[in-house]
């Protein structure tokens, strides 16, 4: 415990996290359920108590969306936990889904002032806890306005912009290539880690609101863009970056080497998470390898171990140092048997006499100097190759922009291929075209996509705003 003056009281304060439970490792590797299961009443009360109610919040500006953290905890404190959860969606949408996939530690909780003596305020836990437990119906706005916006991709980008849009009374409507809303967050996240019921009842309340759902929609293909930059005044893009991207090492056309967003978007779409109710679209392999290190090669490992391989391995080529998945996902890959590799690089995918990958040639690596990113660059250590024996093998080494951009007539592109915009105002080379997330900046986090949401919203009210100004005059 360590002393806190606070307001001339002083309170012993625990230095340490109120524990969540989660699935035992054993058990969970056999199931699609969800492994940390959550906070009970008497443990939220309990980690809200450790909350400093600090008079200068570091949180809130940690937070992409700028949730009111502060106020939040301090309700829960008082056992108020509507009045908690009506602060949340004030800004933020999507609580439940937040709470279980941002990376709280590197954003909200690390610039807690607990972290300096302890672990910090589990935000992330309180803020699930608040959108498992307890529902607010979302009326539709009591203003409108006559202006038509269309948001191009269902995901969490999209679904922010909207619900902003709308509460301003705004006529918006989604356009979802997909089935159902949610983009990577139902079909790229494991069940076990969001699953798909919490998404749909938090997507479902963008129908209380009043906002037009047009899922089955491939715009560029099956309705073409040009239409909907004539028929809407303000467009919102946000379809996300989830074409596969290959190392391009030789090898890669084998049969049994695949993509990421393959193996997760078949899994989700194909409700292997229900086996052996509708079967599973993937067949692993007794020896897998998975290549990479983030939040996806540990779902991709994971996935493969519920889905029955034998082995499975992560191969990365620098250190458990510069692991950039989230602590708490590493930890549960480990704790369920995942072997990790490291300071190795595939160079090779080896074939049996069917054209079938039968093993991967590495090299060893050593760290040098740090790259742009501020990251020790990884340098092969020549004479070192080796060959390991592998059956299947997944790159999740990140997405690229998709193809159907090139339907976009006349939108801008820079040189990677993703949508190129206006950084302060999320505006394209086509005026009243905005466009915001992973199509912008390349693969990132499902909160930083809701917060280029939340600042193309803004973008666009004030550009329609202008308008309705220069109209009226």
């Amino acid at each position: 415990m360590q002393p806190n003056i606070n307001a001339g009281v002083i309170v012993m304060q625990n230095r340490n996290k109120t524990k969540m439970k989660i699935q035992d490792p054993e058990a969970r590797i056999k199931n699609f359920r969800e492994v940390a299961l959550g906070y009970s009443f008497e443990d939220a009360k309990e980690e809200a108590q450790r909350c400093l109610n600090c008079k200068n919040p570091q949180c809130i500006s940690g937070c992409p969306v700028n949730v009111d953290i502060r106020g939040f905890i301090q309700e829960i404190k008082k056992g108020n936990f509507e009045n908690a959860l009506k602060i949340i969606k004030n800004t933020n949408g999507l609580p439940a889904i937040c709470g279980r996939v941002c990376p709280q530690e590197k954003q909200c909780e690390e610039r807690c002032v607990l972290g300096k003596i302890g672990e910090p305020v589990a935000i992330g836990r309180l803020e699930r806890f608040l959108g498992d437990n307890f529902s607010i119906r979302t009326e539709p706005p009591s203003k409108k306005r006559e202006e038509k916006i269309a948001i191009i991709g269902g995901g969490p980008s999209g679904i922010t912009a909207a619900i902003d849009l709308r509460k301003e009374g705004f006529d918006v409507t989604i356009f979802e290539a997909f089935p159902k809303l949610g983009g990577v967050l139902l079909y790229g996240i494991p069940q076990f880690r969001l699953p798909k019921e919490i998404v749909e009842t938090e997507t479902n309340e963008l129908k209380n609101l009043g906002i037009k759902i047009e899922t089955n929609h491939i715009i560029g293909r099956s309705l073409p863009f040009e239409k909907i930059v004539e028929e809407y005044d303000a467009i919102y893009i946000g379809i996300g970056a989830g074409a596969p991207r290959f190392m391009g090492i030789p090898g890669t056309n084998l049969k049994n080497v695949f993509s990421s967003s393959e193996i997760l978007t078949r899994v989700n779409l194909m409700k292997a998470y229900e086996f052996p109710e509708y079967g599973t679209p993937v067949f692993c392999k007794e020896k897998a390898a998975v290549i990479g290190a983030g939040n996806v090669t540990m779902d991709v490992a994971r996935t493969l171990k519920r889905l029955g391989a034998e082995e499975v391995t992560i191969i990365y080529r620098r250190t458990e140092n510069e692991v950039p998945a989230r602590k708490e996902e590493f930890d549960h890959a480990r704790e369920e048997g995942v072997n990790f590799l490291w300071l190795t690089q595939p160079i090779e995918y080896l074939p049996d006499e069917t054209k079938t990958l039968k093993a991967i040639k590495c090299i060893k690596m050593e760290l040098g100097e740090p790259d742009s990113s501020g990251r020790r660059k990884p340098i092969p250590i020549e004479g070192s190759e080796f060959i390991l024996d592998f059956q299947m093998v997944v790159e999740a080494i990140g997405q690229k922009s998709n193809s159907v951009l090139k339907a976009f007539e006349g939108l801008q592109l820079n040189k990677w291929g993703y949508i190129d915009v206006n950084e302060e105002t999320l505006q394209t080379n086509i005026e009243n075209v905005f466009a915001g997330g992973d199509i912008v900046t390349g693969s990132a986090t499902v909160i930083l996509a809701m917060g280029a949401g939340k600042k193309a919203a803004e973008s666009i009210l004030a550009f329609l705003n202008e308008k309705k100004e220069v109209k009226t005059l």
